[in-house]
C-alpha cells in the first residue's frame, strides 16, 4: 500500500529560551492508504500535540508532514486549510453537535453554513451515511432527543460526508458507555472496510488501541514503540 501520511522528524517546541518546552522530539512514522491505526499516550505525551500537527492544525517547529505525497508544512494557512477540508475528517471526544438542529441539518451544515442548496450528489452522499450508521428514521430528530451512542454516530457521519481519505478520531469512545463504545469501533471498522478510508485513532486507553492492527505509542514527545497488533 501507498503512504498516505508521512511525518518527518517533527519537533514541536513552545516558548523560547529556559522556559521552552520541547512538545515533540523528532517523531517520524508513515501511514499507508487503508491503514486501521492508533496512537496512545498518557496525557502529557505529546500525542495531543502530534494529533494537531499530523491534521494540519498546528505547524511544526521543524520536519515535515506528507499527505498524499504533498507536502503540507511548506503550504500557507490557505493550502493547509484546502488539503484538511478536502483529504481529512475529524471525530472528537464531544461530537459537537448543534442541538437546536436536526439530524439532518447538522449532517449537511456546511452546505447550511453556505446559504446554498445541497446538490444531488451532496444528498445522495448523506443518504448513503445515514445507512452506513444505521441512523435512518432520524433525520427530522433534533440533536438534543438523541441518545449518546446516536450523537456521536452523527458526529461520525459528519466526518465521513466529504468522503475523508484519513479520519482522525481523538479519544472517539471517552464519554460513551461499553456497550457504544463497541458500537462506535465496529463501525470504524465497517468504514475502514468498505469505504476504503483509512484511521488513526489517539487514546489513552491501550483497550482501544489494542483493537487497532497498529499502535504507535507516544511517551514525553518521542515515539516509543510502533508494532503491528497480534490480538488475531
Amino acid at each position: 500500500m501507498a503512504d498516505l501520511l508521512v511525518a518527518d522528524a517533527l519537533e514541536k517546541v513552545y516558548g523560547e529560551g529556559d522556559a521552552a518546552t520541547r512538545a515533540l522530539k523528532g517523531v517520524s512514522f508513515t501511514v499507508a492508504e487503508g491503514e486501521f491505526a492508533s496512537i496512545v499516550g498518557q496525557s502529557g505525551s505529546g500525542k495531543s500535540t502530534l494529533l494537531n500537527l499530523i491534521g494540519l492544525l498546528d505547524t511544526p517547529t521543524s520536519g515535515q508532514v506528507l499527505f498524499g505525497g504533498e507536502n503540507t508544512t511548506a503550504l500557507g494557512r490557505k493550502g493547509r486549510s484546502r488539503v484538511r477540508n478536502e483529504g481529512l475528517g475529524f471525530v472528537f471526544q464531544f461530537h459537537y453537535l448543534l442541538p437546536e438542529f436536526s439530524v439532518w441539518e447538522n449532517l449537511t451544515m456546511p452546505a447550511q453554513i453556505a446559504g446554498r442548496t445541497l446538490s444531488a450528489k451532496e444528498r445522495d452522499r448523506a443518504l448513503e451515511t445515514l445507512a452506513l450508521l444505521g441512523l435512518e428514521g432520524l433525520e427530522k430528530k433534533n440533536a438534543n432527543q438523541l441518545s449518546g451512542g446516536q450523537k456521536q454516530r452523527v458526529a461520525i457521519g459528519r466526518a465521513l460526508m466529504n468522503r475523508p481519505r484519513l479520519i482522525l478520531a481523538d479519544e472517539p469512545t471517552g464519554n460513551l458507555d461499553t456497550a457504544n463504545t463497541a458500537t462506535v469501533y465496529e463501525l470504524f471498522r465497517r468504514i475502514n472496510a468498505e469505504v476504503g478510508t483509512t484511521f488513526l485513532i489517539v487514546t489513552h486507553d491501550r483497550a482501544v488501541a489494542q483493537q487497532t492492527d497498529r499502535i504507535l505509542e507516544v511517551r514525553d514527545g518521542e515515539l516509543v514503540q510502533d508494532v503491528r497488533n497480534d490480538y488475531v
